[in-house]
Order: C-alpha cells, then structure tokens, then sequence
C-alpha cells in the first residue's frame, strides 16, 4: 500500500509541541501563584495574631496604657514580628483607641501585613446598674430610692420599685369570704 500517509509530519509535531507547552506553562504559573498565596494569607494571619495578642494584652491590664507611641519585637510561627502601638485619647474622658501594625522584622516600616484597632475603658457600672456617667462616676446604684433624670430631659423619672406601669396592684391581707352568709336580724 503505497501513497498513503502515515504518521506525523515534523510541523504536526512541532505545533502540538507548542500547544501542550503553552498549556503546562499556564498550569505551572497557577499552581506558582496558589503557593505564593497560600504562603502570604499564612503570614498575615499570624501577623494578625500577634496584633491580636498585643491589644488582647494591654486591655487586661488593670490601669489604662499610656497615650503614647510603643514598638517591639516578638517572635510567632518560628517568624520574627514587628508591632507598632499608638495609643490615643477618645472624645470620652474614659476611653482610650488602641491601633496596633504589624509588620515582618525587616520589613519596611510603612509596610503592615495587619492592623487592629480596639478601645480601653475604665468607666463602669455598679454591679446591678445600667446607668453610667462616661465622665467617670456612676449613678443610679441598686436600692437607691427616688426618682432621677436618666434621660436628660429634665423631667425626674420613677427609681426602681417606682413605676407605676409595671407595679403590681396590692394585695389584699383578707381574701373575700367564697361562701357569704347573709346577715339576719334578732
């Protein structure tokens, strides 16, 4: 059998060749990329980590941080870390806002691979109370009797045990006799 082809040519060859490259070159750069992802969300996660621990470490603290700017290195993950604090004073007398960066140790200073913000605040309530005053005192203490203006309009409002609305009606000491006997005359 003779004038037949078969097989393939040299340029079937070569454009195949050139197909299949282009392909595993594309395939190679996805999986290149997904690394390069993966290994970056690693590292801002646990820079968001030791973020995270610093703020959560500075609100246990018993006495408010210093309005100040602080920095430091700690080690997390096998990895040397960079935090920044800057500690600022909020309109409320009370409350501090604490912004915590996080960057790799020779990174470069305006880098960041995470930044949290959170708050410190010592106003608080009396056990039982929902009242606060944000300037630092409390009012409105448990049993405290008396009516007091909690919303600033200038109008007193019923103490606890006061409200009329919610009191329940008294109860009388004698229950009425079920089985009255009328009353006769001799």
């Amino acid at each position: 059998m003779r004038g037949g082809k078969h097989g393939f040519t040299l340029i079937e060859v070569m454009v195949a060749l050139v197909v299949v490259s282009l392909g595993m070159l594309g395939v190679i750069q996805a999986v290149g990329q997904t690394a390069s992802n993966s290994s970056y969300l690693r590292d801002k996660t646990l820079a968001h980590w030791v973020a995270m621990n610093k703020l959560t470490e500075v609100r246990l603290q018993k006495a408010a941080p210093p309005i100040d700017k602080s920095s430091d290195e700690v080690k997390l993950g096998g990895r040397d870390w960079r935090w920044t604090m800057t500690v600022t004073q909020t309109p409320v007398e009370t409350i501090r806002r604490i912004d915590v960066s996080v960057r790799e140790k020779d990174a470069d200073e305006k880098s960041s691979l995470a930044f949290v913000s959170g708050f410190y605040g010592s106003a608080i309530a009396p056990a039982g109370s929902t009242m606060i005053d944000w300037q630092g005192t409390s009012q409105g203490t448990p049993g405290q009797q008396g009516e007091q203006d909690t919303d600033g309009d200038g109008e007193d409002e019923p103490g606890p045990g006061e409200n009329p609305e919610l009191d329940e009606p008294p109860i009388d000491p004698q229950p009425p006799d079920p089985d009255p006997q009328p009353e006769t005359e001799e």
